[in-house]
This record gives structure tokens, C-alpha cells and sequence, in this order.
């Protein structure tokens, strides 16, 4: 039987491989989500997306400074979408749509990020 992390956080971050993973749901329900969870992440076109930190990061902490300075620490960071939380009651998968770079930042807990997304092609 396959292990079932108890992982539930929109990111995970795998300090062995220095990777940061974004989980993100585009199109959020009140029913599936509190209000504190309601993260504002959408693509902002082709080769930009923004992403809300979860709402107790800020802007000064070692988590939000990992995100801020990623490439100068040597790490990465992953997107994982998915459209919604589930289906007819079927959780609906994320899909790796490929890494990401930091571009800038509003605000402090949560933090609304812009990154460049460099989309992952498969032929």
C-alpha cells in the first residue's frame, strides 16, 4: 500500500533538493475552503503567474526570504495547478506546469508573488 503523506499545506519545501513546491487551486469554493485559504493565485498571461503566500508568511521571514531570493540561494521552485479541488466529489489532480522564478512582490502575510514561469514542454 502506497505511504500517504499527511502533507496538506499549499507548499512544500524539500530542503534536500532545496525545491520549493507551489500547489495551487485556481477556482476556490467557500465550501472547500476557509477564509484564510482563499489564496489569490492565478497565470497572469502566457509567462507570468501570481501566487499568494500561505497567510501567515511575511515578507521578512526565512520562508518569505527563500521565496524572495530563491535563485541566489541556489533554490527552485515547482508549480502544480489544478483547476478546482474536486470533480463530483472526485479530487481533481495537480499538474506540474513547470518551474518558476521570482519576478517581485506586494504586501507581507500573505505575500502576492509574480513569478516568470518557464512552462515544461512535452513532445
Amino acid at each position: 500500500m502506497p505511504y500517504k503523506s499527511p502533507f496538506r499545506e499549499g507548499v512544500k519545501y524539500l530542503e534536500d533538493k532545496k525545491t520549493d513546491i507551489f500547489f495551487t487551486t485556481l477556482n476556490k469554493s467557500e465550501k472547500d475552503y476557509s477564509e484564510t485559504t482563499m489564496y489569490d493565485d492565478y497565470d497572469i498571461d502566457e509567462e507570468y503567474f501570481h501566487w499568494q503566500s500561505q497567510s501567515g508568511t511575511s515578507d521578512i521571514s526565512p520562508t518569505g526570504q527563500r521565496y524572495i531570493n530563491h535563485e541566489l540561494l541556489g533554490c527552485n521552485v515547482v508549480l502544480f495547478v489544478r483547476e478546482r479541488k474536486s470533480i463530483n466529489e472526485i479530487t481533481e489532480p495537480y499538474y506540474c506546469i513547470g518551474t518558476a522564478k521570482f519576478i517581485n512582490y506586494e504586501g507581507s502575510k500573505p505575500m502576492s508573488i509574480v513569478c516568470f514561469r518557464e512552462v515544461i514542454v512535452y513532445e
